[in-house]
């Protein structure tokens, strides 16, 4: 019953950046408490499973059953996850085109390899991202931002160490608060409270500044989620669905490029269509690792 997995770091494209997860390949589904008690095994803010369903007349390209799950608990939407199990299947040698679907808990997901998007100045420089070998590209959900009450912004700033907070809103899929903060140093330098976390609204909390003028970026941010065992998420694909909603109206444009200041760095294209509601995340991804789960 061994079953293969590869190990991705996803929204990179150099090893041990981004965000790893753990992509499993399964031949036939697993029950759930096999499927969580492997993740807590990995220990990585994602563990992912794939299983092939059978073509059909109807279906024009390759389909795939998509789970993800963090060391407790299963979750809804997984970018950089979906990511990796894409990178892992395109790099296979298997695939015989350049689209995707994946069957998940958020719908019918679709990944696409696209040309290499030329990547130039301070960013590129920054964060190693070349020019060479295709992106990936991801057409997820938007996850709308609501108003927030500013009653509890004390409470917040405290758990993130006294940060000077411009605005707060609630993701309506994710259910987590997005927390503009006055500058993306600030983000880059912050030190949240992570026991303090655990008691704020919602699920996690997004932390997010215009990027330095010379960065080459639009905006920066960082994930923070104790509550589900991930105490920093390196680079969360699924958050920039609301980041993405939040940033293009403050801004006033529908490409974005985004930087995930955590210790490991993240970069993400983003494209954003309001009439369908649907959010384009371009990135790359290197697998890192490869083996067998012997039981």
């Amino acid at each position: 019953m061994a079953t293969k997995y590869c190990v991705v770091d996803a929204f990179t494209e150099s090893a041990f950046k981004g965000n790893p997860a753990a992509v499993c390949f399964l031949e036939e589904e697993r029950e759930e408490e096999w499927l969580q008690a492997v993740a807590a095994e990995f220990n990585i803010s994602e563990t992912c499973y794939i299983t092939r369903i059978n073509h059909s007349h109807e279906i024009s390209n390759p389909r795939f059953r998509l789970r993800w799950f963090t060391p407790v608990a299963e979750v809804k939407l997984c970018g950089h996850a979906t990511l990796a199990a894409a990178h892992a299947l395109f790099s296979s040698g298997l695939m015989d085109t350049d689209v995707i679907e994946f069957v998940t808990l958020s719908g019918i997901l679709t990944a696409k390899r696209i040309p290499a998007m030329k990547s130039t100045g301070a960013s590129s420089m920054q964060n190693g991202e070349g020019e060479d070998g295709p992106y990936i590209e991801l057409d997820f959900p938007v996850d709308p931002v609501a108003e927030f009450s500013l009653d509890e912004t004390s409470q917040i700033s405290g758990a993130l160490n006294g940060a000077s907070i411009i605005d707060i809103k609630r993701t309506q899929i994710g259910d987590d608060l997005i927390v503009v903060v006055t500058s993306g140093g600030v983000v880059a330098e912050l030190q949240p409270q992570l026991n303090a976390i655990v008691k704020c609204p919602g699920r996690g909390v997004i932390v997010s500044g215009i990027a330095p003028l010379d960065s080459g970026f639009d905006f920066y941010s960082r994930f923070f989620c104790p509550k589900l065992g991930i105490n920093e998420d390196p680079v969360c694909g699924s958050a920039h669905c609301a980041l993405a909603c939040y940033w293009s109206k403050k801004l006033g444009k529908c490409d974005l490029k985004a930087y995930q200041a955590s210790a490991r760095g993240g970069v993400l294209n983003i494209h954003i269509d309001e009439q369908t509601q649907r959010v384009l995340l371009r990135g790359k991804a290197v697998t890192v690792m490869e083996g067998c789960i012997l039981v």
